[in-house]
């Protein structure tokens, strides 16, 4: 997997702790819900990490939860290079700013749309998808410090109207967890009425991030990645942008009131 080192030390550790534990591979996998096979090719790295597995041995063996902290770092470490710059920008902002003009935010996503969304892509596999899912959802951390960022999202009414038949539970989760997320005092979405056709965030989605000493970095993201932005030029282009973006949004109030009435349209 990628973030190589940090999985041999979890397979390392892993094999540690069973062993001072006092337990064969057919022991412990008994006590994981798993074959003595299915351990040994964890410890050998023929077989991915799996974080149930990794959860369950962290119970089994008293460990305060080492390994999934472990995972969670390899997972990190695993991130492409050009994203690294981006997620601790985010993991230490005090202010994000984000639109997206087709999807929620993915700060702001249920694990259940999460996953929809990525699966989308079917040339992913279902472990990656399931990595990428666990991803996200670690990356919310953020918004549950002692002192979390100030989030303020902007997103379109079409988002979340956005929901078939067979995405409708899915959405309507969604759309509910929107509605906890904005009773939180450093969380606020802002809604784009259908009725505003065009505006300049129609161009794509991007987030803006503000540090402790007051400097800001964007992320634009695309069909291949994303793309962190630094450069004072492009960033003044894009603080701009928000601005204007922004401006076409109902208030914090009124947008609150919408999210809750396409709830009551489904029931």
């Amino acid at each position: 997997m990628e973030g190589e080192p940090t999985a041999e030390l979890i397979r390392a550790q892993l094999r540690r702790l069973r062993l001072n534990a006092n337990l064969s591979q057919e022991e412990f996998g008994k006590l994981v819900h798993f074959s003595g096979s299915q351990v040994s090719a964890v410890e050998l790295g023929q077989r991915p990490l799996d974080r149930f597995f990794l959860k369950r041995a962290d119970e089994v063996l008293g460990t305060g939860g080492l390994l999934t902290s472990l995972l969670k770092l390899a997972e990190r470490d695993g991130q492409p290079s050009w994203l690294r710059p981006w997620l601790e920008a985010e993991r230490n902002a005090q202010q994000l700013w984000c639109y997206h003009p087709t999807l929620v935010p993915g700060l702001l996503q249920t694990e259940n749309y999460a996953r929809a969304v990525i699966r989308a892509d079917d040339m992913l596999s279902d472990d990656e998808v399931e990595k990428r899912v666990a991803v996200r959802l670690e990356r919310q951390a953020v918004l549950g410090r002692p002192q979390p960022p100030k989030l303020v999202a902007v997103i379109e009414e079409a988002v979340l109207r956005r929901a078939d038949e067979s995405f409708r539970g899915i959405m309507t989760q969604q759309v509910a967890h929107l509605v906890q997320c904005v009773e939180r005092p450093h969380v606020s979405v802002h809604v784009i009425p259908a009725e505003v056709s065009t505006h300049v965030g129609l161009a794509g989605p991007f987030t803006l991030a503000r540090g402790d000493d007051g400097g800001w970095v964007g992320y634009l993201e695309n069909q291949l990645g994303g793309t962190p932005i630094d450069k004072d030029e492009d960033m003044a282009i894009l603080i701009a942008r928000w601005e204007s973006v922004r401006s076409e949004a109902l208030p914090r109030r009124q947008s609150a009131e919408l999210v809750k009435e396409v709830i009551t349209s489904w029931t």
